[in-house]
């Protein structure tokens, strides 16, 4: 039975709409399926992913759009009543949150086996569609090659002191806290973050670290590496006289954080929850994230990401379970320090 979905304050898109018109034969009974999608990702990025799924299968989307954890936290508390069939996430420790709390169901075999193993939990209960490289950022006229850290951890040593800047209130960092978590324990993590609260300017956005460290207000900055590309990609506008350092070496630094997608057990849609997460993973779907102006990583097997972009295979990233990353630990040791 198709549930009545909840209207959300996103409307739905255009390209939503006009699939449901279209839909397959447009028959009342495609018509009237709709999927709730709860989206942490870029929406124009999921957007252009999804481009045809209404199509091909006669399903409306209609989404919700929010940040990671507070979609995640909205479905812990709606629980069994909640109108989501689908959570898409921008960092996987939001979408871990509901596999701890048994609110997702495991994934169709067929859809893991699209994407690599080291790109999703070893549940099987939801899976990476997009991957982002962590990177420092700097001017190399302040910051020559020959004077960069060797690992992230370094940016705790007392001579970074004022050197360093982070967007720390965001799930970027906090996921990248996740990773260092994973890899090194609870008291290294912490003995590092004590020393970035030291160091470190607080920046609010991943944005605001790049545009600081391109100006000289900082010689570093941690963050995501789509930033940097998708400004040279607009003439950088903001970053031109920035680069990017990848650790490597299968530095914590080196961490890769994955979008990750689920499939909610109290859907009363599954066969068609699963659907799209399987398309969503799809060669032709990657494929267009691949092609679109988001400069992520595309993660299925056999697709290629962005020329532009140095292969997901040289950044040497350090092996994490994706499935194993505790946003509440890192959110409670980032308060203990002062962080947050």
């Amino acid at each position: 039975m198709t549930r009545l979905v909840r209207t959300t304050a996103t409307a739905l898109s255009a390209l939503t709409v006009a699939g449901a018109l279209a839909g397959c034969g447009g028959s009342d009974a495609e018509a009237a399926e709709t999927l709730t999608v709860y989206s942490a990702q870029h929406e124009s990025l999921v957007r252009t992913m999804l481009e045809g799924f209404t199509e091909e299968t006669g399903i409306a989307l209609e989404f919700r759009d929010a940040n990671d954890a507070e979609l995640a936290n909205q479905i812990v508390q709606e629980g069994e009543a909640s109108p989501a069939d689908v959570f898409l996430t921008e960092n996987s420790p939001s979408i871990d949150v509901l596999d701890r709390e048994g609110l997702l169901a495991p994934l169709d075999q067929a859809t893991l086996d699209q994407v690599g193993e080291q790109y999703r939990p070893s549940s099987g209960n939801w899976t990476g569609f997009a991957a982002r490289s962590t990177v420092l950022v700097h001017n190399p006229a302040q910051l020559p090659a020959a004077e960069l850290p060797a690992s992230i951890m370094d940016l705790a040593n007392p001579e970074w002191q004022g050197r360093v800047g982070i967007a720390a209130g965001g799930a970027d960092f906090q996921a990248i806290v996740a990773g260092v978590l994973a890899l090194r324990g609870e008291e290294a993590t912490r003995a590092w973050l004590e020393g970035l609260e030291r160091n470190a300017d607080v920046y609010p956005s991943n944005t605001a670290v790049m545009v600081a460290a391109d100006e000289g207000k900082i010689d570093a900055g941690v963050m995501y590496h789509y930033y940097w590309y998708r400004d040279q990609a607009e003439n950088a506008l903001k970053g031109d006289d920035a680069e990017l350092h990848y650790f490597r070496n299968q530095d914590p630094g080196a961490f890769l954080s994955i979008s990750g997608a689920g499939v909610l057990a109290s859907s009363d849609q599954p066969e068609e929850a699963q659907r799209l997460v399987a398309y969503l993973t799809s060669p032709e779907a990657q494929q267009r994230l691949a092609e679109s102006t988001a400069l992520e990583y595309a993660v299925a097997n056999g697709v290629a990401s962005a020329e532009v972009l140095p292969p997901l295979e040289e950044l040497q990233a350090p092996p994490v379970d994706p499935g194993s990353l505790d946003q509440q630990r890192v959110t409670e040791l980032m308060q203990d320090v002062g962080l947050l």
